[in-house]
């Protein structure tokens, strides 16, 4: 195993350790799964070339507010420009990418006959701009709506049919496009993470009496970018197989798992600039939730640790139209991102909430 020097801030939570600024970490080495796939996708049964008469794989570049965005097309079987589909533009987990879950997910609507669009957000993953890993939550609002921009010129695509997808972070991020952008007809969240909420509160509320502290750091991390300094990063750079195992929540645990080891590309990481902090705490995902009028599916596993943030902007959406909550029985968060009988379950539902709604 190799070690790097690196500048963190990580805070694992319910964990007995914290490690922080200059610190010296162990890293397993990062799993090549990626390099097996021409299109670099790290999900089980991915595409691997594109065969005439099944889905196919589009990766495609576009701008956005004079970035250039990475994203990939699914298209289904039999694909004929000349006739007329239901599109979804499917956003990604906090840390994640295309090529993970919401690759998963894109290529599955895809195989139910949606055309689909999995982009990475900007400063993040294959798309630019700078500083990298930036997590701003208008930005990735943004991405979203950009996302439909694209998908709505793209051969085939009835414009007036369009359905939003998101899946963690993605999923909040996705609530928030969609309570104003009334192009997205229909709206599904998958394991819902309030990005706003659990950076100013911490997870399951465990930080309420350090937001002034945390706000201070984020503030002085700002100045000392604006002044040309190093940036700093918050979130977790890398992690051993021992800090996993002591890791007590669910999503962390898994979570380290999923993007360190099982799924693991190196375009994604638990790193954002901490400066990203001034934004995201004091954003929430779950405000103005009375503006879905739109069909809502909030799908959420019965054992997600963060279960109780799907619960919270569910019980918002007075206005939505027809909103269901679906769960999928003794599935934790992360397991909903990959675990073939709770994927299954859910693309059944979207299938389902999809062809009835767009």
């Amino acid at each position: 195993m190799k070690r790097i020097e690196l500048l963190i801030f990580i805070s694992l939570l319910t964990v007995n350790y914290s490690i922080m600024a200059q610190s010296t970490v162990e890293v397993a080495p990062l799993q090549e799964t990626y390099k097996q796939n021409p299109f670099t996708l790290v999900y089980a049964g991915a595409i691997t070339e594109n065969v005439k008469g099944k889905v196919n794989i589009h990766p495609v570049t576009y701008k956005l507010n004079g970035l250039e965005i990475a994203a990939n097309v699914y298209t289904p079987a039999n694909y004929n420009p000349e006739n007329t589909y239901l599109a979804i533009t499917v956003a990604h987990p906090n840390g994640g990418i295309k090529e993970q879950t919401a690759g998963l997910y894109a290529q599955h609507l895809a195989e139910a006959g949606f055309i689909t669009i999995a982009a990475d957000a900007a400063y993040q993953g294959a798309s630019g701009g700078e500083p990298r890993h930036t997590d701003n939550p208008y930005y990735r609002t943004e991405d979203i709506q950009g996302m439909a921009d694209f998908i709505a010129q793209f051969p085939g695509v009835d414009p007036d049919r369009i359905g939003a997808f998101g899946i963690c972070g993605g999923g909040g991020y996705t609530l928030k496009a969609t309570q104003s952008d009334k192009r997205f007809k229909a709206v599904a969240t998958l394991s819902m993470f309030n990005s706003g909420e659990v950076r100013r509160n911490g997870f399951q509320n465990s930080q309420l009496n350090t937001i002034q502290e945390r706000l201070k750091q984020a503030s002085n991390a700002r100045a000392q970018e604006a002044a040309g300094g190093e940036i700093i990063y918050a979130g977790v750079a890398s992690v051993t197989d021992k800090e996993i195992a002591a890791t007590k929540t669910d999503l962390y645990r898994e979570g380290y798992e999923y993007y360190y080891r099982t799924h693991a590309h190196p375009n994604s990481t638990f790193l954002y600039t901490r400066s990203s902090l001034l934004k995201l705490m004091t954003w929430d995902a779950a405000t103005d939730m009375d503006l879905i009028n739109q069909p809502l599916l909030m799908i959420a596993g019965s054992k997600a640790d963060t279960k109780y943030m799907t619960d919270e902007a569910f019980a918002k959406a007075s206005n939505a139209k027809d909103k269901e909550l679906f769960l999928i029985d003794g599935a934790t968060h992360i397991e909903t991102y990959w675990k073939p009988e709770y994927v299954k379950q859910a693309v059944t539902k979207l299938v389902d909430f999809y062809q009835k709604n767009l």
